[in-house]
């Protein structure tokens, strides 16, 4: 157990000093040590998630690891390992590159190159460097803090296969790019099925893989709920959800992030210890409903970070620990950072989310 096991603790409902805090996307773009740092190694960001062939050198394993301990010094409750949620796509055969952003050359989109797809069927061998990552993070960890691996979700990683690049529009919503992949969905249910099916076993062996590895807690991100429809949401994701907690590792708390996914009955059926709600969802009516079945984590809007005062961030975070109730919360936000978000509003909020309750 870490020196700091308050977020262990929260995710089993257990009673806690305080709740802890961390944040999505807390190792990025908003930290000017991140920027710094990235300006001085000097690569494209595929190099420090995984090269072709999906191998990461001594010292891409040291910058990973130097760029996932950064908020450490702001006062976080745990650290996320540093990696995308499209690296276990790699030895997949399925090489995105940033441009700034990811795209990949030949989206897939037929049968043959979903049965082309390798399976990932030994991670120690063909993810290597994830598990130098995450052992390197907990040999310099010490035990201070505990360390969450993660994974994209089945859709969520279908929705950047098929349309071959982000689908999401820079405003908000799903750009023109994730027109194949709804095509696909409704047009050629039985072909999607199939691509989600192949990618729910490797997000499996994934996440199983990074909790032998020394992960204490996993994340499934569903980056894509917040654009799909209940039925779409009960065919396409659902399924693949419970399939996955279920055949994870349970000495490591699970956590479902749905962004912005009002769906609170389906999400409480996926099987995962914790719920991470958007700005949607009331967290103290979901606690109700829940009934002690599940921890929630959130849900303080990454709006208000960006835009807000301080004084607008104490609210927030102080309204947050009121609805969250004590036992059973994570504190965290509606979603990841902004780029744009000025960093002391950063620490402005892990130190009152830290203050607020000594």
């Amino acid at each position: 157990m870490p020196k700091n096991d308050l977020l262990l603790r929260a995710t089993r409902r257990l009673p806690v000093e305080r709740v802890p805090v961390w944040l999505m996307r807390q190792a990025g773009r908003s930290d000017p040590a991140y920027r710094a740092l990235r300006e001085k190694i000097n690569l494209p960001l595929e190099r420090l998630f995984r090269t072709m062939p999906c191998s990461l050198s001594d010292q891409e394993v040291e910058w990973a690891i130097e760029i996932s301990l950064l908020p450490k010094r702001i006062g976080v409750d745990a650290i996320i390992v540093y990696k995308d949620i499209l690296t276990p796509l790699c030895p997949m055969g399925v090489h995105f590159r940033f441009d700034p952003g990811p795209v990949l050359d030949s989206p897939i989109r037929t049968r043959a190159q979903i049965e082309a797809l390798q399976p990932l069927d030994d991670p120690a061998s063909q993810m290597k460097f994830t598990g130098k990552i995450i052992s390197g993070l907990r040999e310099t960890l010490e035990g201070e803090l505990p360390l969450i691996g993660f994974a994209g979700s089945p859709l969520t990683l279908a929705f950047f296969m098929v349309a071959g690049t982000s689908p999401m529009a820079a405003g908000g919503g799903v750009s023109n790019a994730a027109r194949p992949v709804f095509q696909m969905m409704d047009e050629e249910p039985e072909l999607f099925h199939e691509l989600l099916q192949r990618l729910t076993q490797m997000t499996i062996n994934y996440l199983n893989y990074q909790i032998s590895a020394g992960a204490q807690v996993v994340q499934l991100f569903e980056s894509i709920a917040d654009q799909i429809d209940r039925p779409r949401y009960e065919t396409f994701v659902q399924p693949y959800h419970e399939q996955i907690f279920a055949a994870l590792d349970p000495s490591a708390p699970s956590i479902l992030f749905a962004k912005e996914c009002s769906y609170l009955t389906l999400m409480l059926e996926s099987g995962a210890d914790v719920l991470s709600v958007g700005k949607c969802v009331d967290l103290s009516i979901a606690q109700q409903e829940a009934k002690g079945r599940v921890a929630f984590q959130g849900n303080v809007d990454n709006d208000i970070l960006r835009d807000g005062t301080h004084d607008d961030i104490t609210a927030a975070v102080n309204n947050c620990l009121q609805a969250g109730g004590k036992v059973g919360h994570i504190l965290n936000l509606s979603h990841g950072l902004h780029r744009d978000t000025p960093f002391e509003n950063v620490q402005h909020f892990v130190k009152v989310a830290n203050e607020a309750q000594n």
